[in-house]
């Protein structure tokens, strides 16, 4: 018994140490450059729904260690409730991200969050978001690995 909780007391104190032998890059990166990363539809910690697109900025978020995403998000987007492992934060930089918290996507469950907003994404939390008749930019930084997990199977979107 005492042997187990000294591991558990050691266990923050081992993540710390194996955080700070995490290579994190410097990174400068003007908006030109990032338009030049490579864009996907789908990967890790991203909903999956046709026509959002994710940039990995920095990191990988399917690995251990800090990870940023870009998602650009077309108009008249819906994404339904889901959760994500890792406790993540979000700016909007672009457009009107309507974001809510809860196990069903609702609209008056929803915050309007113009360019310059920020929010964040609990681990474990079911939130949803949706564009109206402007496409949406948001930055996700996250401690991965990451994934993303629908509250309602029906709701997941179809990969190819």
């Amino acid at each position: 018994m005492t042997t187990r909780l000294m591991a558990l007391a050691l266990l923050p104190l081992l993540t710390v140490a194996y955080a700070a032998t995490v290579p994190f890059p410097q990174l400068r990166l003007p908006p030109a450059e990032v338009d030049a990363m490579p864009a996907h539809e789908a990967g890790s910690g991203t909903s999956g729904v046709a026509g959002i697109r994710t940039t990995v900025v920095a990191g990988e978020p399917s690995m251990p260690g800090p990870y940023t995403i870009r998602l650009t998000i077309p108009p008249n987007t819906r994404i339904q409730a889901h959760t994500h492992r890792d406790n993540r934060s979000a700016v909007v930089v672009a457009g009107v991200w309507y974001f809510g918290y809860g196990l069903v996507a609702k609209a008056e469950a929803e915050s309007a969050l113009p360019a310059g907003s920020f929010y964040t994404e609990p681990a474990g939390v079911a939130h949803f978001a949706e564009t109206k008749a402007e496409p949406v930019t948001v930055y996700i930084t996250g401690d991965g690995p990451t994934d993303t997990r629908y509250v309602q199977d029906a709701a997941k979107p179809a990969r190819p």
